[in-house]
């Protein structure tokens, strides 16, 4: 397979992204356009410096399109340990509770905001198992385990099933 080159690559890269329904991960655009990890790394860096809404969540790239989506939303404040992470967000998802974000206060730097785009148990494990292959820190590490998430649901009883089912577990602030 010949290397797709520069400008080529980069709309191509934009296509996919507009294109899907899921995340496309820096691995697979490189296999794709027969480049490294790191040249897509950089094309996502120039088309978001071009004002492309691309957000790099913990399963890959996504185009962040203008939704019109007309369920509920609230940000919830938790406080968990890092081995807690997968009990707290399997709670959620288990509700039908999307994980949009989560969000640090940092003393010095304010505030910090992550995307992690998680709908189901599936996502999450990845998104554990992430955590534990690079030995990354997460964004609660700098918070003392406190830290913010947007939620969204289809119903407002969804939200209220999983935020109680939050507070008896012990991670709602």
């Amino acid at each position: 397979m010949k290397k797709i080159l520069g400008d080529t690559r980069r709309q191509l890269i934009l296509k996919w992204l507009k294109e899907s329904d899921k995340p496309i991960s820096g691995n697979q655009l490189a296999s794709k356009t027969n480049v490294s990890r790191q040249v897509i790394v950089q094309d996502i860096s120039l088309l978001k410096a071009g004002n492309e809404p691309i957000m790099a969540t913990p399963q890959g790239y996504i185009y962040a399109q203008e939704t019109s989506y007309k369920g509920e939303r609230r940000v919830i404040a938790v406080k968990h340990t890092k081995e807690q992470a997968a009990e707290e967000l399997n709670i959620l998802v288990d509700y039908g509770v999307s994980v949009i974000d989560v969000i640090v206060d940092h003393p010095i730097y304010g505030e910090i905001t992550a995307s992690l785009h998680l709908k189901n148990r599936f996502d999450v494990e990845k998104f554990v198992r992430k955590l534990q292959t690079t030995g990354a820190t997460m964004l609660s590490g700098l918070t003392d385990g406190t830290h913010l998430h947007t939620i969204e649901a289809d119903t407002k009883e969804q939200l209220e099933q999983a935020i109680n089912a939050l507070d008896k577990a012990g991670f709602l602030i």
